[in-house]
């Protein structure tokens, strides 16, 4: 067993067996990080003047691994250390390896970052409060350890992931800030994809116009007229526009076609009832020449139409 000393830093160093606390009946140090020292090492340090509260950084040498803790009491056998088994799991120690222990300042933690083993600690109804009740058993927290919280006889691993404004820090008598890193068994919600919906509404038609139905136009065809002459169709036979523009046209030329057989009727020596005749027209007959009656009594011969008044003639005249 040897001592270190150096006059401008202070410095305690030396080595020991470690073996967990439980050896020596005192579970209750297992919720926290302070450790059993021997009693030289308070004389030890108490001589280069290392004020309270002590901290110390432990490191297994075999295993390239650093841990810090406080101290508790200095009643345990010399050359021998008892460390809460949480400590010596992280350090990857067995019962009775060499450890070796250093004092050392540390400064106030002002933020920590957590991340819990498992969902199952935020599951709890205030884990804040359970998490700053058990810290206050704790000296100081160094990143990259696992620290235990016992609750309801259940105990809760957590990580330290991040420490500010060193990668360790003391947090005794200090405000620090507190924050969780999802657990390490959480996993994300599958984003579920959309489902498609399709729109069952009937795509909309436009409406047609109404087709135009043919209305029934009675006593449609061709008039006959008594004299044989073509009639012009009356108004009633016709609906559409080019049909009336035609029964226009036709009026007219009827009302033209109506003075010349009048006319003609005066000498073609026919009967004629009317407003139209006279005394003299009955009485006398034109004068026609034989040329025209012949062509007139050809194409009358010709023409398979109606004819009207074919008979004998007959004079008034007695």
């Amino acid at each position: 067993m040897a001592y270190y000393r150096d006059d401008r830093f202070a410095t305690f160093e030396q080595f020991y067996r470690c073996y967990p606390v439980s050896f020596i009946e005192k579970p209750d140090l297992e919720k926290g990080d302070k450790i059993i020292m021997p009693p030289s090492a308070l004389d030890r340090l108490a001589s280069l003047h290392i004020e309270y509260p002590m901290l110390f950084q432990i490191k297994n040498p075999s295993a390239e691994r650093v841990t810090h803790c406080g101290v508790l009491e200095f009643v345990s056998d010399e050359g021998i250390i008892y460390i809460p088994y949480w400590m010596m799991e992280n350090m990857l120690l067995q019962e009775g390896d060499i450890v070796k222990v250093k004092n050392t300042n540390l400064a106030k933690g002002t933020y920590v970052k957590l991340q819990p083993h498992t969902k199952d600690f935020l599951d709890i109804s205030n884990p804040k409060a359970i998490l700053e009740t058990t810290l206050r058993s704790y000296s100081c927290l160094t990143t990259g350890d696992t620290i235990m919280v016992p609750y309801n006889n259940k105990k809760y691993y957590i990580d330290i992931v991040e420490t500010k404004p060193s990668p360790a820090v003391s947090i005794i008598e200090t405000d620090c800030e507190v924050d969780f890193a999802p657990p390490l068994d959480y996993k994300e919600p599958e984003k579920q994809a959309k489902p498609v919906v399709f729109d069952r509404k009937r795509p909309k038609v436009e409406d047609e116009p109404p087709t135009k139905i043919a209305r029934l136009t009675p006593f449609t065809g061709s008039g006959r007229r008594l004299d044989g002459k073509p009639s012009a169709p009356s108004v009633e036979q016709t609906s559409s526009p080019e049909l009336k523009q035609r029964q226009t046209d036709k009026e007219i030329k009827g009302s033209d076609s109506k003075s010349s057989n009048t006319v003609s009727r005066r000498h073609s020596g026919k009967l004629v009832f009317g407003s139209n005749a006279t005394t003299s027209d009955i009485q006398t007959t034109p004068k026609v020449s034989q040329e025209n009656t012949s062509q007139e009594k050809s194409q009358k011969e010709e023409e398979p139409k109606f004819k009207a008044f074919t008979g004998k003639k007959y004079s008034l005249k007695s």
